[in-house]
């Protein structure tokens, strides 16, 4: 997964789309970064490492956007969501709540969780199958109330 990055920037420099480029470069520096973190722990870049470095970037600009537009700095907020809409194209599809609920009730299900205090439990079994494509902030606020 971590080589598409580079012919997308190879793509964008043939192009002369600035913002794209910036913007994929930004994305290789952190999978670089996190390659030598793992290097150190004798591990190797997976696609799951790559999927959760992408999702945490798309959290920061979200974060950066919404302080942005409450600064009233639109303009710096409108690059940040061109930013996030750069990143999205390289995850996969997100789940919509119809299928995160049922995924959570599935998970629940599949654990045999009884009460809030399998909730852990529920949410690596959610973590563990729908890396990447699921919100899990809204997962965890439908386990939860399904635990009840």
């Amino acid at each position: 997964m971590a080589d598409r990055f580079g012919d997308a920037l190879k793509e964008a420099i043939r192009a002369k789309d600035t913002h794209r480029i910036s913007t994929l470069r930004l994305i290789i520096a952190a999978i670089k970064d996190r390659e030598i973190a793992l290097r150190a722990e004798d591990k190797s870049l997976s696609d799951q490492d790559v999927l959760q470095i992408l999702q945490k970037m798309v959290r920061q600009r979200q974060e950066s956007a919404e302080t942005y537009e409450q600064a009233a700095r639109l303009e710096l907020a409108e690059q940040e969501r061109k930013e996030i809409e750069i990143i999205d194209a390289f995850l996969p599809r997100q789940m919509d709540e119809a299928e995160i609920c049922e995924a959570c009730e599935m998970a629940i299900a599949a654990v045999g969780a009884e009460g809030l205090k399998d909730m852990g439990k529920v949410m690596a079994q959610l973590k563990g199958q729908h890396t990447g494509e699921m919100d899990f902030k809204l997962a965890s606020a439908r386990v939860k109330e399904l635990l009840k």
